[in-house]
């Protein structure tokens, strides 16, 4: 597959990314990878802003809720699911494009995961133990005394991601970090980054609208309906959590609707701190002109492949 190209559309969450990489599957006649770990649960549509039924048929999209809320789904699973579907894509396709805002799960298909060390199951016992008494916050605050450069880039929304930070740091003494891009594998394709961005206060805006529109569309009705598994892993998501504290009484609507767009727009600048760290992906304004990203690629096809 040394003559396939994996094309990567990036950015923060509500930037356009998955219309440009309908476009580009259309422009290329090619399928779509989902890596967008959000999306990949059934029962959960209109909070992860899953691809609508219009975009669906545009291009074919794998893994787009393809798995429940109740089944276990790592990173991992992910990495070969992936890799095994991409054998199929390129069996009749010389690119394949992958859309995603998980950095992590990017990562994972284009150079593999990491190796980290076994640690202790004591040691994660006792941080859940701090999570459940203490919360969220106290975590984070640790781990950011124990490694801020991984504080600075991970989900801290996600307490499985906190969590197996942490107790990488306390049983090696060493920042996870350290542990991260050490052995990278080489994939049987060639890989191309595209990454959509705009001035902060833009991206902002349309988180905001993105979060009305949710609201609109009966994310309250959904959050509402996987109320009584709120315990999962995957439902400690933002825009589910947040209605769930409501239904509790531990804030009002206007306020969940308030943190939903603030964790959002966390979360975006956490991405944006990820993907800038790496100087293979080539920017656009979200206001691209189309003709001039597949320019740039098909003179990376030309030199590549």
């Amino acid at each position: 597959m040394d003559n396939k190209l994996l094309i990567a559309v990036l950015g923060p969450t509500a930037i356009g990314k998955t219309a440009l990489a309908i476009k580009l599957a259309q422009h290329y006649g090619t399928e779509i990878i989902s890596a967008d770990s959000r999306q990949f649960f059934k029962e959960m549509q209109i909070g992860t802003a899953v691809p609508s039924a219009s975009e669906l048929d545009q291009a074919k999209h794998h893994f787009i809720q393809h798995i429940s809320i109740s089944d276990k789904y790592s990173v991992g699973h992910f990495e070969k699911d992936a890799l095994d579907r991409l054998k199929t894509v390129f069996d009749d396709h010389k690119i394949a494009i992958m859309v995603g805002g998980s950095g992590l799960y990017v990562d994972a298909v284009l150079k593999g995961l990491d190796n980290l060390p076994k640690v202790d199951p004591a040691i994660r016992q006792e941080l859940n133990v701090k999570l459940a008494e203490n919360g969220l916050q106290e975590l984070q605050e640790i781990l950011k005394i124990q490694d801020p450069n991984h504080y600075n880039n991970v989900d801290l929304d996600n307490p499985q991601r906190v969590l197996r930070a942490l107790e990488v740091c306390i049983f090696t003494g060493k920042p996870y970090s350290s542990f991260l891009s050490k052995n990278k594998v080489k994939r049987p394709f060639k890989s191309l980054k595209i990454g959509l961005s705009a001035d902060r206060e833009i991206i902002y805006d349309r988180i905001n609208r993105r979060v009305d529109l949710m609201m609109e569309q009966g994310l309250e009705d959904e959050a509402r309906s996987l109320y009584d598994q709120k315990e999962l892993n995957a439902l400690n998501t933002v825009g589910y959590k947040e209605l769930f504290a409501y239904f509790e009484g531990k804030t009002t609507k206007t306020e969940a609707i308030s943190e939903i767009k603030k964790n959002t727009r966390r979360f975006a600048k956490r991405q944006l701190t990820w993907y800038r760290k790496d100087p293979d992906i080539k920017w656009f304004d979200h206001h691209y002109d189309l003709k001039k990203i597949t320019e740039v690629i098909d003179q990376h096809l030309k030199r590549t492949l």
